[in-house]
C-alpha cells in the first residue's frame, strides 16, 4: 500500500540471511584510533549505527551486506537475499529492528538483532534511490530518495507514503530532533527541511531553511548534545547547527575537505568525519574545534557506540573504526 502525496513547501531564508563471520586480528591501531578490517575486498561500509543489543550495525554498499560488530570487535556480515541491492542509511525500528535502505535495489529492508532479514518493502517510486533514514516520532520510519526528490514515509507494518520536494534538490541526509521532529538536507537546493511528524498531515508543515553559505551542499544531519540539529557541509568546509525554530549559524573548519558524517558523542562534543582527507575531528557546541584524528581513507557514517566510545565506517579502507574516548 501507499500513497503519493503533493503539498507546497514554505521557504524560510520472512526472508533469510547468509551470515559470514569474520573476527580475525585488528589492523594497527594509529593514535587512540582502532581498525577492524571487514576482510574483504571493496565491502565499503557507509552507515552505522548502535543497535538496540549493545553491538554496533553497518550497511556495506558495495559488500551488498549489513554488518554487525560487537564492542570488542568481533565482525558478522549478513548477505541480502537480492544481488546489487546496495544498502546505505540503517536505523533502529520502533520494534527493536534495524532498518535499512537498498539504494539500488529501491527497497526498505529489514533485518533482527539475531541477523535474519524479517522484511523487504518495494518503493513505489521506480529508481527513487532511497539514501538515508531515520525513525520519526510518530512511530514510522522517514527516508530520503535522492534520485526522484522525495521523502518517504514507511509504517512498521509496510504502508508507503511519498511527497516529492522541490525538483533537483537531491534530499541526502534525514534525522529526527528530540521531540521527534524530522529533519532532512536538500544537497542541491543548499537547503535543510523540517516536517512535524505529530500533525494529523506531517507533509503540510514542510518548511525549509536556506543555508547561508552558497552552494555548500549540506548533508548529513543529525541532532546534538544541545537540543539543536547539526549538519555537515560537503562544500562550505563548515559544520551547521539550526535550532527548532529554524535559525542557521555555521561554524568554519579548516581546510579543503568537505564534512561528511555527524553525530553527537557522550563527551558533550560533536563528532564528525572529513571524508576526503581521512579524518575524524570534534567540535564544542560553541563551535569550538577539538582534536583530529587520521584514519584510514575515506571514513563517512559516524556514531557514539554502546561502549562510550565513537565508531565510524572507513569507506575505501573496507574497515570500521573506533575511537577511544577518555
Amino acid at each position: 500500500m501507499f500513497t503519493l502525496r503533493r503539498r507546497s513547501t514554505t521557504i524560510v531564508a520472512g526472508l533469510v540471511a547468509l551470515a559470514v563471520g569474520f573476527a580475525g586480528p585488528a589492523a594497527a591501531a594509529a593514535g587512540k584510533i582502532r581498525h577492524y578490517d571487514l576482510k574483504g575486498e571493496e565491502n565499503r561500509p557507509y552507515s552505522i549505527v548502535s543497535g538496540p543489543d549493545g553491538n554496533l550495525w553497518f550497511t556495506e554498499s558495495d559488500g551488498n551486506s549489513i554488518g554487525r560488530i560487537t564492542p570488542d570487535g568481533k565482525r558478522t556480515r549478513f548477505i541480502l537475499n537480492h544481488p546489487d541491492s546496495e544498502p546505505y542509511g540503517i536505523t533502529v525500528g520502533p520494534d527493536g529492528r534495524l532498518w535499512f535502505t537498498e539504494r539500488l535495489g529501491n527497497r526498505i529492508g529489514v533485518i533482527n538483532k539475531a541477523g535474519k532479514f524479517v522484511a523487504e518493502y518495494d518503493l513505489p517510486t521506480l529508481n527513487a534511490q532511497p539514501w538515508d533514514i531515520a525513525l520519526g516520532g510518530d512511530g514510522a520510519l522517514w527516508f530520503t530518495e535522492e534520485n526522484v526528490d522525495q521523502i518517504g514515509r514507511i509504517t512498521a507494518d509496510g504502508v508507503n507514503t511519498e511527497y516529492p520536494v522541490a525538483l533537483g534538490s537531491f534530499p541526502t541526509g534525514i534525522g529526527a530532533d528530540v521531540k521527534g521532529n524530522i529533519w532532512f538536507t536538500e544537497e542541491i537546493s543548499n537547503v535543510i527541511g523540517r516536517i512535524k511528524v505529530k500533525q494529523a498531515d506531517p507533509f503540510s508543515t514542510i518548511t525549509t531553511f536556506m543555508v547561508p553559505t552558497d552552494n555548500a551542499l549540506p548533508w548529513d544531519i543529525s541532532p546534538g548534545p544541545d537540543g539543536n540539529m547539526w549538519f555537515t557541509e560537503l562544500a562550505g568546509h563548515n559544520l551547521g547547527r539550526i535550532t527548532p525554530t529554524g535559525k542557521i549559524k555555521e561554524f568554519p573548519v579548516p581546510g579543503e575537505s568537505g564534512e561528511a558524517g555527524v553525530t553527537a558523542g557522550p563527551d558533550g562534543n560533536l563528532w564528525f568525519t572529513q571524508n576526503d582527507i581521512g579524518l575524524v575531528a570534534s567540535m564544542a557546541p560553541d563551535g569550538t574545534l577539538g582534536k583530529t584524528y587520521s584514519t584510514l581513507p575515506y571514513p563517512f557514517g559516524i556514531t557514539a557506540g554502546p561502549d562510550g566510545n565513537i565508531w565510524f565506517c572507513e569507506g575505501y579502507g573496507d574497515a570500521v573504526g573506533r575511537l577511544k574516548l577518555g
